[in-house]
């Protein structure tokens, strides 16, 4: 984790010290939404490599089809988080979290459906089944301490995975998140 993200701070809805780019697959929130939920998600691509780059690529539209055999299955989708933690703990941000990022797709959290609205979306790295490393977990706890204290809401809830609002469609982020690691960290989960 970067000296910057040890105590991060958030000014104008951005994580300070984070990698900024600007993915195009956002809109605003309704209005008067407040920011209440932390769901966290797992990304790689191709399935089971961690590479940054073509996670980069398909969130900004850019991923090349022809790359790779799964990338012609997906690449036309529009998807963002709003922000992409590497395995070794390096944070970039996609969407300002004042922005809906388009990460849940159909979702529902304690009734309330369209998660989008009222959530920020954390990918991961990772795979459902591969362990999650340290550094992972330390940027995770460092950015959710950051929300926590810019968006007192979220701390009403707990942080859910994509599976958590999503069941039966998600499974991330899957067997190998250790939720544990959160709640050791003073953290409501699940």
């Amino acid at each position: 984790m970067s000296a910057e993200l040890s105590t991060p701070r958030i000014e104008n809805h951005r994580l300070c010290g984070a990698k900024q780019i600007l993915s195009p697959n956002h809109n605003e929130r309704p209005e008067g939404e407040q920011i209440s939920l932390i769901v966290v998600h797992c990304i790689s691509l191709p399935p089971g490599e961690f590479s940054p780059e073509p996670v980069e690529a398909f969130f900004c539209n850019a991923l090349e089809a022809s790359a790779h055999p799964y990338f012609a299955k997906i690449a036309q989708l529009q998807v963002s988080s709003h922000l992409y933690i590497e395995r070794g703990g390096r944070v970039t941000q996609f969407v300002p979290f004042d922005l809906r990022a388009w990460h849940a797709g159909q979702s529902c959290y304690e009734g309330r459906a369209a998660c989008n609205d009222f959530s920020i979306g954390i990918e991961l790295a990772g795979f459902d089944d591969v362990p999650y490393t340290q550094a992972q977990y330390d940027s995770l706890a460092a950015v959710i301490r950051a929300l926590h204290r810019h968006y007192p809401e979220t701390q009403a809830h707990p942080v859910v995975g994509h599976s958590d609002i999503a069941p039966g469609r998600k499974t991330d982020p899957g067997p190998a998140f250790d939720w544990q690691v959160l709640r050791a960290n003073g953290f409501q989960t699940r």
